[in-house]
This record gives structure tokens, sequence and C-alpha cells, in this order.
């Protein structure tokens, strides 16, 4: 089953800290993460969010000016083996 996660790309650290910050007052959930490099090699912060958000989040950053790179979808790498040395 292919799980697919969103991200939020930024320009830079300061518009993701600020959105952050804003979802979180308003009840998004978002998880500050690394910006994965399948999706960009831009800032190195990118906001996870639920697919259910993706247009609330969009919505929500244009109101309040907060620029936004794009929002990408990526297929979830999950490796139940990653971390394990024995």
């Amino acid at each position: 089953m292919q799980q697919i996660q969103h991200y939020v790309l930024f320009h830079n650290h300061d518009s993701g800290m600020r959105l952050y910050h804003e979802l979180r007052r308003i009840g998004i959930r978002a998880v500050i993460s690394p910006t994965p490099r399948a999706a960009s090699k831009c800032c190195g912060i990118s906001l996870m969010i639920e697919e259910t958000d993706v247009e609330a989040v969009r919505h929500y950053a244009e109101e309040k000016k907060i620029e936004i790179l794009k929002i990408a979808a990526i297929e979830k790498d999950v490796n139940p083996k990653r971390d394990r040395y024995c």
C-alpha cells in the first residue's frame, strides 16, 4: 500500500516557522521536518501536514501573506530495518 506524506516547502526558514506557529494557533496539526531532497533542494525545513489539511493550509498561508514554495506529495519511505544495527 502506497502512503503519501504532504510537505509544505518554503523559500526560507522564517516563513516556515511563522506558518508553523500560525497553524498551531488555529488548531491545524503540522510537524517541522527536514525538507526531503526528492521534493526540493531549497530551504532545509518543511512542514508535514495531513492530506485533509492541504487546501486549508494553502488558503491560510495566502490569507496571512506567508510565502510558500509549494506543497509536495511524496511517497513515504517506510523501511522497517532503518536504524537497526543488529
